[in-house]
């Protein structure tokens, strides 16, 4: 009998115990789970779909390889549910995502077999290839292996770190988990009998050995080369790919046969120089409502498996929603516009415009530099193209923003979502640098909507200019001023008072308004929807500092380089010395945890505000009386 006990999956407290289980038993340990996944992530809400998909392969990876000897590094990250239940923070998942809880992706910090921290794409071929060169050089026998999504390998960085494998000459495994059926056929049993004799020692050895021999004879040698490499082809259609990188292409095999994963993995850990195996898993895997709807369970908030995903009951848009309404009714009024976005049609609100106006929808793949530069070349012809992008995101094209688009001045206009703090997918995700990285280019217009209908007036605007142009918004719901369908531009760079009152100012950017108007009654102040970060109405700036004791800026942004810095330039251009108290984000990563929380403990809610403004003040009168 197989050495398993009932309900093992209680017992795997680290991958040790795995490995001591009997092969025949992994099947079973497999639906153990799948079914705890599922359960565990419909209590706390998470990544579900794709965690479903790599069961199997997570297990045969922890059976198969000595971690955390050997480095596992997870592409993206949000497939790695199992990975962390095998690794023994299996009772931490009940508070996955939550504040001071297990963390919704790899994470160096919380744990020795997370061996990279990813959360955005691409980057696990490279990192795992420094970790394999640092073995080669280290004379150590340790293995990195790399596993990436077929939607992360769109990304142009695996391709750089795939192109630079072969010239270090380290031992770097590659798995490409293929769940989309975007590269290969169906897997079949000719796929695996071939993916075990292209993993085999024996085939190996004979090519080596073939090399060797042939290596004296040119001709010959680069006859047998084509001649493989035709043979291969015509089998495994993406072989020939990924051997012109100089990998040795392994499968495609089925990645829920648990037979076949270890079979294969036993024998690519023990090959030299860069391996590639191709592994077919399905989204969902397990769960059918998710098998037949990967996206919508893709990420997903607490539901009952038994019912699956209800639908929406709410009325009330997000601004996601808002700006997907904006740019399906800009698209009909203007056939100039175009919408691009890096793999986020459904998370950057594109989904009805992609299917009311295909011919001008652009999904580029996991690839911001290109979708910034590719969206330069359109604006230099005469379009308006409209980049829809995480702000997170936006991060790893600034290049491509300061060179190819502010440089030469491009109507280009960027709808950043997701700015501030976004949850439950912690500092990974969050938006807190945008307005710091954003303020501080030539040429570009900033705009912070901190409601719902100044989020379409702010659009609007962005789409009147000549020149390029930025509106950051958070996720989620905003204080419920809807918009209507008309187009509003707002007047460039004018703030709005909305409370009149003496003494302190605040001067607030965005999405803290409604807080700060809380705080502005308690304290009898001014409160200014600033609107503009650049650029900024100086005029009004000057104005209230020139009548205030106090100025405060508010922003959910890093105080550091953010709009506050600017309302601080601003008195310092025009000479003026006023006491100036910066409330935003601190000089720190943010962790998970829900928005409101955050807003508390960081003293950005109502409450916090009052309290930092009335601290503030009061040692600025203490003071004055002293010196009285």
């Amino acid at each position: 009998m197989p050495n398993f006990p009932s309900h093992a999956l209680e017992h795997i407290h680290s991958p040790a115990d795995l490995r001591r289980l009997d092969r025949r038993a992994l099947p079973q340990l497999a639906q153990e789970l799948r079914q705890f996944i599922l359960h565990s992530v419909a209590q706390t809400g998470g990544h579900l779909s794709s965690n479903l998909g790599t069961v199997e392969l997570a297990i045969a990876l922890h059976f198969v390889f000595d971690t955390p000897r050997d480095r596992l590094v997870w592409d993206v990250g949000h497939q790695t549910y199992a990975h962390k239940i095998l690794t023994g923070r299996r009772e931490a998942m009940a508070r996955l995502r939550m504040k001071d809880g297990l963390s919704g992706f790899p994470k160096r910090s919380e744990s020795e077999f997370d061996a990279f921290g990813t959360a955005h794409s691409s980057t696990s071929i490279s990192a795992a290839l420094g970790m394999a060169t640092a073995f080669r050089l280290a004379q150590k026998n340790e293995r990195a292996i790399a596993i990436i999504g077929d939607g992360a390998l769109t990304g142009g960085m695996a391709f750089e770190a795939m192109n630079n494998a072969k010239n270090t000459g380290a031992n770097l495994i590659v798995v490409l988990n293929d769940n989309d059926m975007s590269i290969s056929h169906p897997v079949g049993a000719l796929n695996h009998h071939l993916a075990r004799l292209l993993s085999g020692r024996f085939y190996n050895t004979m090519r080596r050995g073939s090399e060797k021999m042939l290596g004296v004879a040119p001709p010959i040698l680069e006859f047998a080369k084509r001649w493989e490499e035709h043979m291969k082809g015509m089998v495994t259609p993406p072989s020939t790919l990924f051997e012109e990188f100089g990998f040795n292409y392994i499968g495609p095999i089925d990645g829920h046969d648990l037979d076949i994963l270890v079979s294969t993995l036993t024998n690519v850990r023990k090959l030299e120089g860069p391996q590639f195996l191709h592994v077919v898993t399905r989204k969902g895997k397990g769960y059918p409502p998710a098998e037949e709807d990967p996206i919508l369970y893709h990420g997903v908030t607490p539901f009952d498996p038994a019912l699956g995903i209800l639908p929406k009951t709410s009325t009330a848009p997000t601004y996601t929603e808002v700006f997907g309404q904006w740019l399906c009714d800009m698209a009909a009024a203007d056939p100039r516009l175009i919408g691009i976005t890096p793999a986020m049609c459904e998370g950057s609100g594109l989904t009805a415009f992609s299917r009311a106006y295909p011919e001008r929808y652009f999904d580029v793949g996991i690839a911001e530099q290109h979708a910034l530069t590719f969206a330069a070349g359109l604006a230099c012809e005469g379009m308006k193209p409209v980049v829809a992008i995480y702000s997170t995101f936006l991060q790893r094209a600034y290049d491509q923003l300061i060179h190819d688009i502010a440089l030469q001045n491009l109507p280009v206009v960027f709808a950043i979502d997701r700015a501030g703090l976004v949850g439950a997918d912690g500092a990974t995700h969050a938006g807190q640098f945008d307005l710091t990285y954003l303020r501080t280019l030539p040429n570009l217009t900033i705009m912070t909507p901190a409601n719902e209908t100044e989020c379409r007036q702010m659009l609007t605007t962005a789409f009147s200019l000549d020149s390029p142009s930025a509106v950051r918004y958070p996720r989620g719901r905003g204080p419920g001023v809807l918009p209507g369908p008309e187009f509003t531009p707002l007047p460039l760079g004018v703030g709005e008072i909305r409370r009149h009152g003496r003494h302190i100012a605040l001067l607030v950017f965005g999405s803290l308004l409604e807080p700060a108007l809380d705080a502005g009654t308690r304290l009898q102040a001014t409160v200014v929807n600033m609107r503009f970060v650049k650029p900024m109405d100086e005029s009004l700036v000057v104005d209230l500092a020139l009548n205030h004791d106090l100025i405060v800026t508010v922003e959910e942004n890093s105080v550091a380089g953010g709009a506050g810095s600017g309302v601080g330039e601003v008195l310092a251009r025009h000479h003026i010395s006023v006491p100036l108290l910066m409330l935003g984000l601190p000089d720190r990563f943010i962790d998970q945890g829900e928005v409101s929380q955050w807003w508390h403990e960081l003293g950005l809610d109502a409450e916090g505000m009052t309290t930092q403004i009335l601290a503030r003040y009061h040692a600025l009168t203490s003071v004055d009386r002293a010196h009285g």
